[in-house]
C-alpha cells in the first residue's frame, strides 16, 4: 500500500478533530500544534476534506473546522480518498499490463491485498480509532489467527 504522509496526516488531523471538536469548531493552528503538522500543509489538506464534504469550515472569531458528519459515520477510507491517496499495493498501479504488456506473476496477490486494505479501512470509522474499538483483525477468519506456542 502506498499511503504517503498526505494520507497519514489527513487521518491524524481528522482524528484530532473528532477528539477535540465536541465543543465547537477547532482552529487548524491547534491541530498543527498538537500533531506537529505544518499549518500550511493542514490548510491544503482541509481544502480537500471540505470539498469532499467531510468537514465544515466556520469563519470568524471562534472559527475553525467541524466534522460534517458524526465520527461514527466517517470511514478512514473516505478520508484517504478525499486527499487523493492511493490504496493500491501493486507496483504497476493496477494497470493490467504491468510488465511489458503482461501481468507479473504476483499481480493478482497485490490486487487482492489492495482490496482487503480498502475493505478494512472502509469498515473502520474515526470513532472506532478514537475509542480503540474495531481495530482487531476481524477481517480474517478465526482459523488463521492461531498463536503457536514454543514447545507445543
Amino acid at each position: 500500500m502506498r499511503l504517503t504522509t498526505k494520507g497519514r496526516y489527513a487521518v491524524t488531523a481528522m482524528l484530532d478533530l473528532a477528539l477535540h471538536g465536541e465543543h465547537g469548531p477547532v482552529p487548524l493552528n491547534e491541530i498543527s500544534r498538537r500533531q506537529g503538522i505544518s499549518l500550511s500543509y493542514l490548510e491544503q489538506l482541509f481544502l480537500r476534506l471540505r470539498r469532499a464534504r467531510l468537514v465544515h469550515s466556520v469563519r470568524g472569531p471562534g472559527g475553525g473546522y467541524t466534522l460534517a458528519r458524526p465520527a461514527d459515520r466517517i470511514a478512514i477510507a473516505e478520508v484517504i480518498d478525499a486527499v487523493d491517496e492511493s490504496m493500491d499495493s501493486t507496483a504497476c498501479g493496477s494497470v493490467r499490463g504491468c510488465e511489458e504488456d503482461e501481468q507479473c506473476l504476483s499481480h493478482g496477490l497485490w490486487v487482492a491485498l489492495s482490496e482487503q486494505i480498502r475493505g478494512f479501512l472502509g469498515g473502520v470509522t474515526l470513532a472506532d480509532v478514537v475509542s480503540g474499538d474495531g481495530l482487531q483483525p476481524r477481517y480474517l477468519p478465526d482459523s488463521r489467527l492461531r498463536v503457536h506456542s514454543p514447545g507445543r
